[in-house]
């Protein structure tokens, strides 16, 4: 309390002119000092006048050439490069492509459903025809999990809480399990039954941080260069830019 806005204003001013943090960072802090004083302390800040705001930066995103991108995924293996290849192949976000279930890949018809994404928008992305095979063998074994799953009296994943109310039984079912389950249960909810989640981001963005070294790739590649490099492989092929946008889920044909 007894720091004001000259105390707070210094603190920000060194996060950026000495310890050069992105804008992002030096926003976060901020916002956090804000509601400490105004939510915890009741004090609300004055004005901070000679505050020095970093600088927001668009950075140019990492694209992968689609040999770096083969030889990336060929240095994967198992679950891992099933969902690097997924990512790729339908532009996903590593968030979107962890969550999936089981119903919202269509082997039929090629598409794979996203719900809930980013702005709470659901979109339809394409398939290629070279992931059917392994994402059908894929999901049998997952089947087969979930199998034992029941029979040891579990064979639960974790459901929206109104489609919980709604269909009590779509927990158990096949078609509401992840299509890249966690390895391990979990208790959940009130009652704690054990439940299986899905596998983590970061399980996957490690998996591919690796390959990308393996590979010997000399780009600051996250598992997210996937989705860029799926846009501007399509644009390149002559797709056009509004059926990117869609395939992405963007709003605006900036982004």
């Amino acid at each position: 309390k007894d720091m004001g806005p000259a105390e707070v204003e210094s603190y920000l001013n060194y996060l950026a002119v000495e310890r050069h943090v992105s804008a992002s960072t030096q926003t976060q802090a901020l916002n956090a000092i804000v509601f400490l004083y105004e939510s915890v302390l009741e004090s609300p800040l004055g004005r901070m006048s000679g505050l020095k705001r970093v600088q927001h930066r668009d950075r140019i995103p990492v694209v992968l050439t689609k040999g770096e991108v083969r030889s990336i995924l060929a240095a994967m293996e198992g679950t891992n490069r099933t969902i690097a290849e997924l990512i790729y192949g339908a532009g996903l976000r590593v968030s979107e492509c962890v969550t999936l279930r089981i119903k919202d890949i269509d082997l039929t018809s090629k598409t794979v459903s996203i719900r809930n994404s980013k702005g709470s928008k659901d979109r339809t992305s394409v398939l290629p025809e070279q992931l059917v095979s392994p994402l059908r063998q894929h999901m049998l074994r997952v089947a087969e999990l979930h199998r034992d799953d029941l029979a040891r009296g579990a064979g639960l994943v974790p459901m929206p809480d109104a489609l919980a109310r709604k269909y009590p039984a779509a927990s158990s079912s096949l078609a509401w399990q992840y299509v890249f389950p966690s390895a391990v249960l979990r208790p959940w909810g009130e009652n704690g039954r054990q439940v299986r989640w899905h596998t983590s981001a970061a399980t996957a963005q490690r998996a591919f941080k690796q390959a990308v070294a393996k590979a010997s790739i000399q780009k600051h590649a996250s598992v997210h260069c996937l989705r860029h490099s799926f846009a501007t492989h399509l644009l390149a092929a002559g797709t056009d830019i509004r059926t990117i946008q869609l395939l992405l889920g963007h709003r605006s044909l900036q982004t």
